[in-house]
C-alpha cells in the first residue's frame, strides 16, 4: 500500500502520495494540489522542491555522498577518466573495451570544427567574456549540424562526442584567438585532456612536452565537475529543454546559467579574492575576520556550499591532487601561498567549523587551474566543458520520459489590484 502524507487546509483533508527514492528520499508529490484545492506551495529558491525523477546523480548534502550512476565520485576520480565517465553518465553503465573504443574514435572524428566558425570570432568584441562566446557558439553549432531526432545509443553517443570535442576545439580557439595566437589541430593520438592541453599549449616554436600529473589533475577536475543533480545551470538545460528545443539551445542556456559568480563563476571569485588579499599584503586576518563579522556583506569565496553541510566529497579529492600538482610542479606563486595559509587558518577556526563552512570544490578547482597555467577567464569555461556530459544526460532523460511535462512554475501575485486606464492628458 502506498505511502500518502495528509494536507489540512481548514475544514478540507486531501491525501498526496509519498514517492520514495531508491537511497531512501521522500518526496510528497504535490502534482494534484491546486487542483484539487486551489492553492500552490511556495519554496523561493526550490531548495525544498524536487522537479523530477532522475537515475543520474545521487547526493547527499548531510553525509556527503556524491555517486554517478551509483558509483561513488571518489573510485571514479581515482579509477576512471573523464571520457569513460562522460559515457557512464550519458548511457548509464560504464562501457566495455570495444565500446570505450568506439566512442574514443568518436571523440577523435568529431573533434574539428567547421572552418567558417571561425568567422565568428572575429566578430565578437576584443574583450566579450569566454562564457559569452561560448554560449553563442555553442547556440551556432545547430546551424552546422542537425537536431537529434532519433534517442537511439548511436546516436546519443554521436552527440556527446560532438558536443564534447567540438566545444574543448571551440574553447581553446576562442583563448587562442584572443591572444592572436595560432590555433592548432586535435592529435588522433592523444587522449581527449591531453589533447585540451595540447591544443592550449602548443606553440609553433616549442616542442609539446606536459608533465603527466597534469593530465591525471585534468581528468579528475572534470570528473568531479561532471554533473551535480539538480543545480542551477541543470535545472535551467531541463527547464529550456522542456519547450523541446534543439539540444544545442539548451546546453547554451546551462552555459549561460553556469556563468553566475554564485555557481560555475565561484571558481574564478576564488583567485580574485586571493588577488585583493594579496594587494593588501598578503595579510589573511583581516578577510577571515570580516568573513566572521555578520554586519559585513564580505564573504569568503570557496567555503561552504548550499546543499552540502559536511565536507564536500569533490572538495577532499581535488584537495590531494592539488598538493600533489603544487609540489610536483614547485611553483613560486605567492598567490598559492595565500590560499594554503587561509585553507589551514580556515580549518582550524570554530566559527566556520560550526557553520559548516569548509573549503569547496571551487576553492581548489581554481588553485589547481592557476597551477595548470589555464588563464582566470577561462576557469567557467572549463567548469562548463566538465558539465557538458552532466547536461546532456539530464536533458536526455527528459526528453526519454513519455511524461514529459513543458515546465511551467506559478507565482503568488503580489501587486496591484485591478484598476483603470488614464489617459495620458488626465494624469
Amino acid at each position: 500500500m502506498q505511502e500518502t502524507a495528509t494536507l489540512v487546509i481548514g475544514d478540507q483533508k486531501i491525501q498526496l502520495p509519498v514517492i520514495i527514492g531508491s537511497e531512501g528520499e521522500r518526496a510528497v508529490d504535490i502534482s494534484s494540489l491546486r487542483k484539487e484545492t486551489g492553492y500552490i506551495t511556495m519554496d523561493p529558491g526550490l531548495a525544498n522542491t524536487g522537479i523530477c525523477k532522475s537515475n543520474i546523480t545521487f547526493m547527499d548534502g548531510e553525509n556527503g555522498i556524491l555517486r554517478y550512476r551509483g558509483i561513488p565520485v571518489e573510485e571514479l576520480a581515482q579509477h576512471s577518466t573523464f571520457a569513460e565517465t562522460a559515457y557512464l553518465l550519458v548511457n548509464g553503465s560504464l562501457p566495455t573495451k570495444d565500446q570505450f573504443k568506439e566512442f574514443s574514435d568518436l571523440l577523435t572524428e568529431q573533434s574539428l570544427v567547421h572552418e567558417d566558425l571561425k568567422a565568428f570570432y572575429g566578430n565578437f568584441p576584443s574583450r566579450s567574456h569566454p562564457m559569452g562566446i561560448l554560449s553563442s557558439m555553442v547556440n551556432a553549432l545547430r546551424s552546422f549540424y542537425k537536431d537529434l531526432k532519433i534517442h537511439n545509443e548511436e546516436a546519443i553517443n554521436i552527440t556527446l562526442a560532438r558536443l564534447m570535442s567540438k566545444v574543448r576545439t571551440m574553447a581553446v580557439m576562442s583563448y587562442k584567438i584572443s591572444r592572436g595566437h595560432t590555433v592548432a589541430y586535435p592529435k588522433p593520438e592523444y587522449c581527449y585532456c591531453t589533447n585540451f592541453l595540447y591544443l592550449l599549449y602548443h606553440s609553433p616554436v616549442r616542442e609539446f612536452d606536459i608533465h603527466p600529473l597534469l593530465i591525471k589533475a585534468l581528468n579528475i577536475f572534470w570528473i568531479l565537475h561532471a554533473d551535480h543533480e539538480q543545480n542551477c545551470s541543470t535545472s535551467a538545460v531541463r527547464l529550456v529543454g522542456s519547450g523541446r528545443v534543439n539540444l544545442y539551445a539548451a546546453i547554451s542556456a546551462g552555459i549561460s546559467a553556469l556563468w553566475g559568480p554564485l555557481h560555475g563563476g565561484a571558481n574564478q571569485a576564488v583567485i580574485e579574492m586571493l588577488k585583493n588579499i594579496q594587494t593588501n599584503g598578503g595579510n589573511i586576518r583581516p578577510f577571515i575576520e570580516r568573513a566572521k563579522d555578520r554586519n559585513d556583506s564580505f564573504r569568503l569565496m570557496g567555503f561552504g556550499h548550499r546543499v552540502y553541510k559536511t565536507y564536500d566529497p569533490r572538495a577532499k579529492i581535488i584537495k590531494k591532487i592539488c598538493h600533489e600538482l603544487l609540489n610536483a610542479l614547485e611553483l613560486d606563486d605567492f598567490l598559492l601561498d595565500i590560499a594554503i595559509d587561509l585553507e589551514e587558518a580556515v580549518s582550524k577556526d570554530s566559527y566556520f567549523i560550526d557553520h559548516n563552512l569548509y573549503p569547496n570544490v571551487d576553492f581548489y578547482s581554481g588553485i589547481v587551474l592557476r597551477a595548470m597555467g589555464i588563464p582566470t577567464n577561462m576557469f567557467t569555461v572549463m567548469f562548463a566543458l566538465g558539465r557538458m556530459p552532466g547536461w546532456i544526460a539530464q536533458w536526455k532523460e527528459d526528453a526519454d520520459n513519455p511524461n514529459w511535462k513543458l515546465y511551467r512554475p506559478r507565482q503568488v501575485y503580489i501587486g496591484s489590484k485591478k484598476r483603470h486606464y488614464i489617459p495620458i492628458d488626465e494624469r
